[in-house]
């Protein structure tokens, strides 16, 4: 599911990158086989738990089997989003060179392998890199959405490109937040630990 939903990131991409609506040709056909995979996987996972009644280890293992495969799951519906904003743009004149989004869609691509790497190889290290990578992914949402607002208010007729790469950045930047869960689902299988909310200390009460 992992190699499917990150060529569908590649291929919504390079339909933005070569104005190309070949390229993406194939992300309905791989998210409706990712859609397929998340069932049987569902399904076997149910499977194991009714007939194996398994406990400790192995019963983390398949729920965060159960949770992972859903945020891939997730992360399909978020590239056939990218791709019917991609196919806006790509019938009208460029907006703007692209710079930060094909980097932002390397950036959540790499997260998403790196990840799964981490799972495969019990690797709670590169977990955690794949969690400190998100602030670099949201600061170039920040960095798009600054520049387009600027592009929009100088030039009304720009707005409707100026939104169609905002959500992009948008859903790249969720793209991202799916392959930290995922990363955080490993350090709580491989840790014992959960990660996912982080205690705050508690500022004492004014007195």
């Amino acid at each position: 599911m992992a190699a499917i939903a990150e060529s569908m990131i590649d291929q919504a991409i390079a339909e933005l990158v070569n104005r190309d609506k070949q390229a993406a040709a194939e992300v309905p056909r791989n998210e409706e086989q990712l859609n397929r995979l998340q069932i049987e996987i569902d399904d076997e996972v149910l499977r194991l738990l009714a007939t194996r009644q398994p406990v400790a280890n192995d019963l983390r293992l398949l729920l965060s089997v159960t949770r992972i495969n859903s945020e891939l799951e997730r992360i399909g519906d978020l590239t056939i989003n990218i791709t019917e904003n991609v196919q806006i743009l790509v019938e009208r004149p460029p907006l703007k060179p692209l710079i930060d989004i094909p980097h932002m869609a390397q950036l959540a691509r790499t997260m998403v392998r790196q990840s799964l790497d981490a799972l495969v190889q019990g690797n709670a290290e590169l977990a955690q890199a794949v969690i400190m990578a998100d602030d670099q992914v949201d600061a170039l949402k920040d960095q798009v959405l600054r520049e387009l607002l600027t592009y929009m208010l100088g030039d009304m007729r720009t707005i409707e490109r100026a939104l169609a790469l905002i959500l992009i950045s948008r859903h790249l930047e969720r793209i991202a937040d799916h392959a930290t869960n995922i990363a955080q689902d490993v350090i709580c299988l491989i840790q014992g630990r959960d990660v996912r909310h982080p205690r705050t200390p508690r500022t004492p009460a004014p007195t």
